[in-house]
């Protein structure tokens, strides 16, 4: 009897411990630790992000230069190229415009005024890289748009910018070189 109550009292120390290691290992009762990352300023996500510095270029390089006209292809349309180009229009863009690029995805039945434009049409095929590219970085937000002023459609394309780097807009550029209309 003697034997069982200080198994049973060693056994209770042991869960209270227990108890109390698993309190402040699963932050129910949180302990601030001093350590060096929280004694500098620092920010959120999105949390007051600085302005760009002036005459600064991102790390992979610019882009394109307001008020110069449209960029130059950069990358040149080879097979790899092509591939990832393929990879990316497969999960950003064939909801929109479809598996041929013809604007018959799965969501534009859903798009009964803004239909999404066929980048296999002549007019698409007729605009040069860098066209193609700005209207993938910036979007196209009505039919009045200055990139494609002869295409009378009125697609509203969200910007790609946030989600592509300029080499992955630059592939679906050299992707979307390759797409033909049908033969009927």
């Amino acid at each position: 009897m003697r034997l069982l109550k200080q198994l049973l009292i060693v056994f209770a120390v042991l869960a209270v411990l227990g108890g109390a290691l698993m309190l402040f290992s699963y932050d129910v009762i949180k302990i601030q630790w001093v350590s060096f990352m929280g004694l500098q300023p620092s920010f959120s996500p999105m949390e007051q992000p600085l302005p760009v510095p002036a005459r600064s270029i991102p790390v992979e390089g610019p882009a394109y230069i307001p008020g110069a006209g449209a960029p130059v292809n950069p990358i040149p349309a080879d097979e790899a190229s092509i591939e990832r180009g393929a990879k990316l229009f497969a999960i950003n863009c064939q909801m929109c415009h479809g598996e041929t690029g013809q604007g018959n995805g799965t969501v534009s039945a859903f798009l009964v005024n803004k239909k999404p434009a066929d980048l296999t049409s002549e007019l698409v095929k007729g605009k040069d890289d860098g066209t193609l590219f700005l209207a993938i970085s910036n979007g196209v937000y009505n039919p009045n748009n200055s990139l494609f002023p002869d295409i009378q459609f009125s697609s509203t394309m969200p910007p790609l910018n946030e989600n592509l780097t300029v080499s992955d807009r630059w592939d679906l550029v050299n992707y979307i070189r390759t797409l033909k209309a049908p033969q009927q």
